[in-house]
């Protein structure tokens, strides 16, 4: 992934989080609503994410240099990490605020107003998470897809919240507007938890998803059924780059040059399969014993299907 290609949707977080920030804090000061403040609150965070992903992805995709051979994608990580324990933060200091609301609830004022600049900060937020989203899933960039879920985690609280105070105006509870806060701050810290469990997913060099992995035995099935075998199947994902290392077996009385093309045609089909595959084959004769014994032993290792 390029960064100029990226920078463009950091730019626009950036400029949705000052501008939802600037409509939820008036809102709040309207209304008086606990509820509306830990929204704005929320939006508070995204700026902070927002510049966070900036910094990732310049940092990300900066060039290999002799201390990073393979390159500073996994800076990425550490911006949807940072973001992931922004909001779980968030959510405590939402609890806090609203815990004592609950046994003094204060009245809401100029309801109307309030949540119709709420809405247009939904809206806002909704449309800009939709095309993070988009984005992040095109250009395998878990900064953005990070950014996108953390704003549509705000656009369900925002609609939870509108609810509650429309809850207040038509029953007269004051205490279901901190109620509903807490709900809220309930949702974005299992929100922020799952973040941060895909976060960790991605530092341990988790392998590639089943449907990748399957084109790549896809790949492999046409060459077997030349006799050509394959074994040591190790994958990862670091960032938006992918990693694939395989032994491939063939004919002992075979050249070096045709082993070396047949591994060239491999790796430049995984390429096309798969955009930004870092590919790295290792060719073994097919009679020797120990490769027919590592073959077994590696059948179960990392199945596509597991």
């Amino acid at each position: 992934m390029n960064f100029q290609t990226a920078r463009p949707y950091t730019y626009l977080s950036m400029a949705a989080a000052l501008m939802t920030i600037a409509l939820k804090t008036g809102a709040y000061f309207l209304t008086g609503s606990v509820g509306l403040l830990s929204d704005a609150l929320e939006s508070g965070i995204n700026l902070v994410a927002a510049l966070a992903a900036f910094w990732a992805l310049s940092f990300a995709h900066a060039p290999a240099d002799e201390d990073h051979p393979f390159g500073h994608d996994k800076a990425e990580y550490f911006s949807s990490g940072l973001e992931s324990i922004l909001i779980i933060i968030t959510a405590i200091g939402i609890a806090v605020v609203a815990w004592p609301r609950l046994f003094s609830p204060q009245p809401i004022e100029q309801i109307g107003l309030g949540l119709f600049l709420s809405l247009i900060a939904t809206v806002i937020n909704g449309g800009v998470a939709w095309t993070l989203l988009r984005a992040g899933r095109r250009l395998r960039s878990i900064t953005l897809r990070t950014d996108a879920h953390h704003l549509l985690t705000d656009v369900w609280t925002s609609v939870g919240i509108t609810v509650g105070i429309f809850s207040v105006k038509l029953t007269g509870l004051l205490i279901l507007d901190p109620l509903i806060a807490l709900l809220v701050a309930v949702s974005i810290l299992f929100s922020g938890i799952r973040m941060l469990r895909e976060t960790g997913a991605g530092l341990l060099d988790t392998a590639l998803p089943s449907e990748d992995r399957d084109l790549i035995m896809n790949i492999f099935g046409i060459y077997e059924a030349q006799g050509i075998h394959f074994h040591a199947l190790r994958t990862r994902g670091s960032g938006s780059r992918r990693f694939a290392t395989f032994h491939v077996l063939v004919p002992g009385d075979w050249t070096v040059q045709q082993g070396h093309d047949l591994c060239e045609d491999i790796e430049e089909a995984i390429v096309q399969a798969l955009p930004g595959t870092n590919v790295v084959s290792h060719m073994e004769p097919l009679e020797d014993p120990k490769s027919w014994t590592d073959l077994e032993l590696d059948r179960t290792f990392e199945s596509p299907h597991s």
